[in-house]
């Protein structure tokens, strides 16, 4: 918004708004975190989570203050327009569901949260469609070496955009059970679109957003890492789950999705996929396996939660470089 203003009189050097907005963002997320932190609702624990108990007492939903901080920034350094402001309302939508659970003196139902993603999920889809049209780009490192666009049907689309937003906040808010753990694993996500943020095709850069909500994230992080004081909870998982989805669609090769959120996908969309089988069609996959899989590394494995916050990011880190590398190669 400031800088709309701006540059309608003054020519101005696009880094030096690039740096203002990148320090607002984590100068705003550190601030509302020391201000607020005593002001947000205490963790209860949870009795059948993995040292759930280690919880109790500490601050939770602080997700909705670095979440506030991104979006605060956002309106003012960064030049907004439709598909910017709808996408910061998508963002504000997921956050405040995800507070509201967290400061309710017992949890919504399964259905409930459901019913509300599924809502915020099929927006998003609309969304997506509307702005970045229905075309699949497949980078060359997933189409043969020879970069292919893809036109679906307009309705299948929207559905399969809903259903990777809806998976996405589902699959980040269930990482979110290790301190530092859902952080570090954005961080690396985000860091992998930035460095590809140049695909982008929508006026503020993939580049810049991704960017800006790592600088509001490391505040957080610096407070979440084990042991922690503050957690995020739902208000900042499910808002970072729908973010991550919506930088996907909106870079235009959503398949990078896949490898920058790899652990995402296997440690929380595993035991989404065991419960909806087990639900549906009676079958029990991954018996001996408890998830999400970061239970199954500290309970079965005894790993400790920063050998466990560690081996996921080295492993993601990795597949994020290999990725990388290899898009690269292919210019």
């Amino acid at each position: 918004m400031i800088r709309q203003l701006l540059e309608t009189t003054a020519h101005t050097h696009s880094h030096l708004w690039e740096f203002l907005y990148y320090a607002s963002c984590g100068g705003f997320s550190l601030l509302f975190l020391l201000v607020f932190r005593n002001k947000m609702p205490q963790d209860q624990g949870r009795a059948f989570a993995v040292n759930g108990e280690k919880s109790k007492g500490k601050a939770r939903g602080v997700g909705i203050l670095f979440i506030l901080a991104f979006v605060i920034a956002t309106f003012l350094f960064v030049q907004i327009d439709w598909e910017a402001a709808i996408l910061l309302v998508l963002i504000l939508a997921s956050m405040l569901t995800g507070f509201l659970d967290d400061a309710g003196s017992t949890p919504w139902g399964g259905l409930k949260k459901g019913l509300l993603d599924l809502a915020i999920s099929v927006g998003a889809g609309f969304t997506a469609w509307y702005f970045y049209g229905s075309e699949l780009r497949l980078h060359s490192l997933f189409a043969a070496f020879n970069e292919k666009c893809i036109t679906l049907p307009v309705w299948l689309y929207i559905i399969l955009a809903a259903a990777l937003v809806w998976a996405s906040i589902n699959v980040v808010n269930c990482t979110d059970g290790v301190d530092g753990l859902c952080t570090t694993l954005s961080i690396l996500a985000l860091t992998g679109f930035a460095v590809c943020g140049g695909l982008s095709f929508c006026s503020a850069s993939t580049e810049e957003l991704a960017i800006g909500m790592i600088c509001v994230l490391l505040p957080y992080l610096w407070f979440n890492a084990s042991p922690s004081s503050m957690l995020m909870g739902d208000a900042g998982s499910r808002a970072l789950g729908l973010f991550l989805a919506m930088i996907a669609l909106r870079s235009g090769y959503v398949l990078l999705y896949i490898p920058f959120c790899l652990i995402f996908l296997l440690d929380g969309g595993l035991g989404l996929l065991k419960l909806a089988l087990l639900r549906s069609v009676k079958i029990h996959i991954l018996k001996n396996t408890r998830t999400p899989l970061h239970d199954h590394a500290r309970k079965n494995k005894g790993w400790s939660d920063t050998q466990t916050v560690l081996r996921f990011a080295i492993i993601q880190a990795l597949i994020l470089i290999v990725t990388v590398t290899a898009l690269w190669s292919c210019k």
